[in-house]
C-alpha cells in the first residue's frame, strides 16, 4: 500500500478506482439519485454534467439555463439544470448537487472514434473542490473526503 494512499485513508478520504481509457481520460461509474453511470474525470471542467438523453435515467428535473456551455470543440451550447440531486461516487455522496445538462453527442462521438465507450458525462471541478479531491495518476486512484 502506498504511503499517499495510507495518508489520505487515515484522514477519512474514500479511493475511487479509475480505469485509464484509449482516449487518455480516466474512467469511474458514478450514481446520480441511485442511479449508475460512466463518467469521465475532467479536471478542466467547471461543472459536473450529463447529456440531454440521460434526463429519464437519472430521474432529473431539468430545468432551462441562461448559462451556454463550451468546451472539447464546441461553443455557446444550451444547457439545462437540474437542482439538488444525489450524487455517490463509491464511499463518497453529496445530497444537494447541481447538474448541468448539454449536448455530449460531440465528447461521446470522439470517444467512439478512438475506440472508447460512450460515458454518459463528466465529472468537473465542482465535485473535485467539494470532495477536496486527490488524484493519484501512478495508481490510478480518485480521493475524496
Amino acid at each position: 500500500m502506498s504511503s499517499l494512499r495510507k495518508l489520505l485513508e487515515s484522514k477519512g478520504y474514500h479511493r475511487i478506482k479509475l480505469k485509464y481509457t484509449e482516449t487518455n481520460h480516466f474512467e469511474l461509474v458514478a450514481k446520480i439519485n441511485n442511479i449508475e453511470g460512466n463518467f469521465i474525470l475532467d479536471t478542466g471542467a467547471s461543472s459536473t454534467c450529463v447529456g440531454f438523453e440521460t434526463v429519464k435515467h437519472f430521474n432529473l428535473f431539468a430545468e432551462d439555463s441562461k448559462v451556454r456551455a463550451a468546451g472539447a470543440g464546441a461553443t455557446n451550447m444550451l444547457t439545462q439544470i437540474a437542482s439538488k440531486n444525489r450524487v455517490k461516487i463509491e464511499g463518497w455522496e453529496s445530497k444537494k448537487l447541481d447538474i448541468v445538462l448539454f449536448d455530449l453527442t460531440h465528447v461521446n462521438e470522439a470517444l467512439v472514434n478512438h475506440k472508447a465507450k460512450k460515458v454518459h458525462g463528466i465529472i468537473g471541478a465542482d465535485i473535485l473542490k467539494k470532495g477536496k479531491a486527490v488524484i493519484d495518476y501512478k495508481f490510478k486512484a480518485l480521493y475524496l473526503k
